[in-house]
């Protein structure tokens, strides 16, 4: 199993938790005391994270730091709208899409009086800003191949707000992107590609689909109500037909052991699509056919990959896929 999959440990600073779930793109909210009257926990310019399931560092604790947390979730959740000028106002309803386009430019402040109602006895007052960030939650993509298609494709995500894990079992397609310091020193390896480009060289990559599977279902159901789109994408673009059909198995076996059949589980599977022919496309489904996947789980596979342009150069083909990976995340 790749340790890079594996959800590292909670931070408990808060910018420690700003990197970790800005690199992650995990929807979260910065809290920060931006104004302070009298007695208060904490001083101004405090700041703690809120998630849909965690918190780091703090406020001050007690009924304060409570209700800045069920404040903060509300608006991950498209309960509040960031975009009421005042008051605690919950969404009416029908109203929740104005409250899932907040982006990480949307602030919401709240005035909170530090007396009988919030049980605090500090007797002063402090107004906390709540910065959303994440909140539709970027792309995640896990990309078979490292040939020319796969490396122009890179290209194009690496200017997109996305998260990738890029595998290939040949060490060699990635041989390119080595820095100096890697290849002098032989020892930590080191890419140059952006952050969210993660390249992975392994001998069995089929072992990337059932964690990536997983991880997929966990985000739909952390907060459903906010994914616009398909946010979960596998492609399959190796050099080697076999192998390519052994991850698309590999994918939609994994699509059953999580439950197929549950109509609500369908729409927050991952879009699984292979690079191929039409003959290699029609090849590929007959074979699964025979194999006892039904029609609905088939149809899940998308091959060919990509919109149709009418061009074969791998940054022409690199393009087709990329736009259709964005039309599908943001369901248009």
């Amino acid at each position: 199993m790749n340790k890079s999959l594996i959800t590292p440990i909670p931070p408990t600073k808060w910018y420690d938790g700003l990197a970790q779930y800005q690199h992650q793109g995990i929807a979260h909210v910065l809290a920060t005391v931006v104004a302070v009257n009298g007695s208060a926990p904490r001083e101004l310019q405090s700041k703690m994270i809120v998630t849909l399931d965690g918190c780091c560092d703090t406020l001050g604790g007690g009924s304060l730091e409570h209700d800045v947390t069920i404040t903060a979730r509300q608006l991950l959740s498209g309960e509040i709208d960031a975009n009421e000028p005042r008051g605690f106002k919950p969404l009416k309803e029908g109203k929740s899409e104005k409250a899932q386009a907040v982006r990480r430019d949307a602030v919401y402040t709240k005035h909170y009086p530090l007396g009988a109602t919030l049980a605090q006895c500090c007797g002063g007052s402090v107004t906390v800003m709540f910065e959303c960030f994440n909140v539709i939650p970027p792309m995640s993509l896990l990309v078979f191949g490292g040939g020319h298609v796969a490396a122009a494709l890179m290209t194009v995500l690496a200017e997109l707000p996305c998260q990738i894990d890029w595998v290939d079992s040949r060490p060699e397609m990635f041989e390119r992107y080595l820095t100096d310091e890697s290849i002098a020193t032989d020892q930590k390896i080191a890419y140059n590609l952006p952050a969210h480009i993660r390249p992975h060289i392994e001998e069995d990559p089929v072992d990337f689909i059932q964690p990536f599977v997983a991880n997929s279902m966990r985000g739909a159901s952390v907060n459903p109500s906010m994914k616009k789109g398909t946010q979960y994408f596998i492609l399959v673009m190796t050099h080697d037909h076999s192998l390519d059909f052994d991850l698309v198995r590999a994918t939609l076996d994994a699509y059953v052991k999580i439950g197929f059949d549950d109509s609500s589980t369908l729409t927050s599977l991952p879009y699984l699509g292979c690079i191929s022919s039409a003959t290699k496309a029609k090849r590929f489904r007959d074979r699964l056919l025979q194999r006892d996947y039904n029609e609905q789980m088939v149809d899940k596979l998308t091959m060919p990959i990509g919109l149709k342009t009418g061009g074969k150069e791998p940054m022409a083909v690199a393009i087709s896929i990329a736009a259709q990976v964005l039309q599908l995340y943001n369901n248009l």
